[in-house]
Order: structure tokens, then C-alpha cells, then sequence
């Protein structure tokens, strides 16, 4: 992490000039025409995306829905959140014995443990991989959603 904060704190003395051409390196095309500040928060959002691995895959696709709805309508509805509120207890037999999860606001806690996910929950409970929203009931498989669907 120190070697993004040199980063950061380097972008703060570069001139317009510098940070256009850091926009190109980083970017792979030319600085938009924009403020050095505006410049510099782009940069370090670029810098701290590649060290955090940017925006899960799932929040990615969402944007593309919204993107593509935008597009043919010229406007996009947002779909209805599927998280689970903090404070909710997620309760799930296994082996003869009753696993209890709560949901917090950045996490889980399993057993006085935080978890970062489901999945790394399930897979200490089960012993083997699996889906954790599936696990804990959260969700179906699409075969089995289109079959109850269809009866």
C-alpha cells in the first residue's frame, strides 16, 4: 500500500503537462479536456482500481443494463436491491447442526469470526465448494427457478 500512497502523493506536485501524459499511460488515449485537479482524481482512481482490483463483476454488469437501458428508452430503473439488511440472521442445518450467520454491514459473522463472504462460510462449514447465497437459500439455480416457474 505504501507504494500507492508514494503514487498519490507524487501525482500532487506533477504540472498539467505530467499528468496528461500519465492520463495516456494509464488510460491508453489522451487526457480529456479537464482541470489538473480533475486530472489528478482520475489518475488516482485509475492507480487505486488496479491495486484494489476495480468493481466486482457483478456491479459491472448492472452499469451495462443501465448503460443499454438508457439507450433504448432514455432512461434506466435501477433493479430493486437484493442485500440483505445488517442485523439479519441467516439460519442453515448442515450435519446435524445448526449454523447461524449474521449479516453486517461490511461482512459476516460466523461462529465470532468475520467473513468476507458467504462462500468462504459454507466452504468451512460443508468442507467442500460451494455458492454461499445458495447455500444459505438466497438462491436458486436457473434450471430449477425456470422449471417451479413454469409449473
Amino acid at each position: 500500500m505504501e507504494r500507492l500512497e508514494g503514487q498519490l502523493v507524487r501525482l500532487a506536485t506533477l504540472s498539467s503537462v505530467a499528468l496528461r501524459a500519465e492520463w495516456r499511460q494509464l488510460y491508453k488515449r489522451p487526457a480529456p479536456d479537464m482541470t489538473a485537479d480533475l486530472l489528478r482524481r482520475g489518475i488516482a482512481w485509475r492507480l487505486q482500481e488496479r491495486m484494489s482490483g476495480g468493481l466486482a463483476p457483478s456491479l459491472q454488469r448492472e452499469i451495462a443494463r443501465l448503460m443499454g437501458e438508457v439507450e433504448r428508452t432514455g432512461e434506466a430503473v435501477p433493479q430493486a436491491s437484493s442485500r440483505i439488511k445488517a442485523g439479519t440472521w441467516l439460519v442453515r442445518d448442515w450435519g446435524g447442526t445448526s449454523h447461524h450467520v449474521l449479516i453486517l454491514d461490511d461482512g459476516y459473522l460466523y461462529r465470532e469470526q468475520r467473513y468476507r463472504s458467504l462462500t468462504t462460510i459454507a466452504v468451512e462449514i460443508t468442507g467442500t465448494r460451494w455458492s454461499g447465497p445458495r447455500f444459505f437459500g438466497l438462491k436458486t439455480r436457473k434450471k430449477e427457478k425456470a422449471v417451479g416457474q413454469a409449473a
